[in-house]
């Protein structure tokens, strides 16, 4: 008998390889993506902006960085003592204004240059829900711990994400004609929205993303929210909160993201770094033992092995 319903993962057309530029943006799903991305020695760009939520946060940050945006005094606020930015994470914040300044505008200047010249995009949308500041109106990507007082609200409905999307990604277009895009979204459940407004939320990100990946040819979809919420479907695999998922669960969907999203020479390579990565994990008993100098003899040569394949596909 089966006790778990599971479902084949299909392989992207073109996919990422190794020598490949990516920038990540999105939710706190992309940034265990694009930590194993980095842990595995690809060229991954993660979250200019710090983690966003929503959609229209993650398009208005692509758009200023195609813009080139860069930030001024006047872009930052106070509160409790601490400088922030309303299109930044809490990552970028501190006491001192013009460190901050200096911090977002690096941030900014990596990212548009990654942005022109990325083989690939990869957005996680986490919710499509969005913050609005009551006193002036305007769109915020985080919060920042001020008081929900201050702000309105609001479902986001999929014409408006497909919208807002559609737009960004024609400008990015133009300006880098090899680009592919990848969606996934985030099998993390915003509980405090609600249960029914969280599962309204992913299903508003679903149509929207599904839509556009129907409009494009370079645009592709990977099911990161359906292999945990669907393929595991238990909460054994997620963490104490019971929202967001455990190492088990990431482990299973970066094992997915590999065979579907990575080139096959690139997979060997993941796989020999990842190789290194436990083995350099490993504390010898007695570090003076043959044994031992014979597994760090070891270690070398496939040190230097992986080394030489990284250089090949370079």
């Amino acid at each position: 008998m089966n006790f778990r319903l599971t479902f084949p993962v299909e392989p992207l057309g073109p996919s990422i390889q190794i020598t490949d530029k990516v920038l990540l943006s999105g939710s706190c799903f992309a940034e265990e993506i694009g930590h194993k991305l980095q842990q595995h020695k690809f060229d991954a760009l993660l979250n200019p902006n710090g983690i966003l939520f929503n959609p229209l946060s993650i398009a208005r940050s692509m758009t200023a960085y195609l813009d080139d945006k860069r930030y001024t005094s006047g872009d930052l606020f106070l509160h409790e003592d601490i400088w922030h930015s309303w299109d930044h994470h809490s990552r970028f914040s501190g006491t001192d204004r013009e460190e901050v300044l200096a911090r977002i505008n690096a941030s900014q200047e990596a990212a548009s240059q990654r942005l022109k010249e990325a083989d690939w995009l990869v957005i996680t949308l986490g919710t499509a829900h969005a913050w609005y500041l009551k006193e002036d109106g305007r769109l915020v990507g985080n919060c920042h711990k001020v008081s929900e007082a201050s702000f309105t609200k609001k479902l986001i409905p999929a014409d408006e994400i497909i919208a807002a999307l559609d737009n960004m990604m024609h400008r990015l277009f133009f300006v880098n004609r090899k680009v592919n895009i990848l969606f996934t979204v985030s099998p993390v459940r915003y509980a405090r929205d609600g249960v029914v407004e969280n599962n309204l939320s992913k299903a508003m990100l679903l149509q929207a993303v599904h839509h556009l990946v129907n409009k494009f040819d370079r645009l592709f979809y990977f099911p990161a929210y359906e292999l945990v919420l669907d393929d595991l479907r238990d909460y054994r695999f997620f963490k104490e909160d019971m929202v967001h998922p455990n190492e088990q669960a990431l482990q299973y969907v970066w094992e997915h993201f590999l065979k579907a999203c990575i080139q096959l020479g690139s997979q060997e390579v993941a796989r020999q770094v990842a190789e290194l990565i436990r083995a350099k994990g490993h504390r010898p008993f007695n570090p003076e033992s043959p044994a031992h100098r014979q597994f760090l003899y070891a270690m070398g040569k496939r040190l230097r092995h992986c080394r030489n394949n990284i250089r090949r596909w370079i």
